[in-house]
């Protein structure tokens, strides 16, 4: 079973996260930080094999918060699946930063949010 921690702004969202993962592929245990003072303990509690973080210009989902969780994160669980969303209509230079992020190979992955949950939940399925 392969358990994935999502940590985004907006609870309806991670929820719908969670059940087009769940949906996907029976295989996926998916959990939800609630916010992202707990995501570390979340990941490490369960062992995380992916972790899913919402990127936002807003405290404490800015770029820079992500990248410290991702570092931390690292340091105890280094297999661990780095994906950031981020709504790419909403802030383009934002999009920018997480798109080189990944370009740079800071995180595993990336995803805007316009994507369908079935793309999603097989971009995740293949990391």
């Amino acid at each position: 079973m392969r358990r994935v921690v999502v940590d985004m702004q907006n609870i309806l969202f991670a929820d719908a996260i969670a059940k087009a993962l769940q949906n996907f592929d029976s295989d996926f245990d998916v959990l939800q930080s609630g916010n992202p003072e707990k995501t570390l303990d979340t990941c490490d509690y369960s062992n995380a094999n992916i972790l899913i973080m919402e990127v936002t210009p807003y405290t404490p989902w800015k770029m820079e918060e992500r990248m410290k969780i991702r570092n931390e994160l690292k340091e105890t669980n280094p297999s661990c699946k780095i994906v950031l969303i981020v709504d790419e209509n909403t802030d383009k230079k934002l999009a920018d930063k997480v798109r080189l992020a990944k370009k740079d190979g800071l995180i595993d992955g990336f995803l805007y949010g316009s994507v369908s949950a079935a793309y999603l939940s097989a971009a995740i399925d293949a990391l």
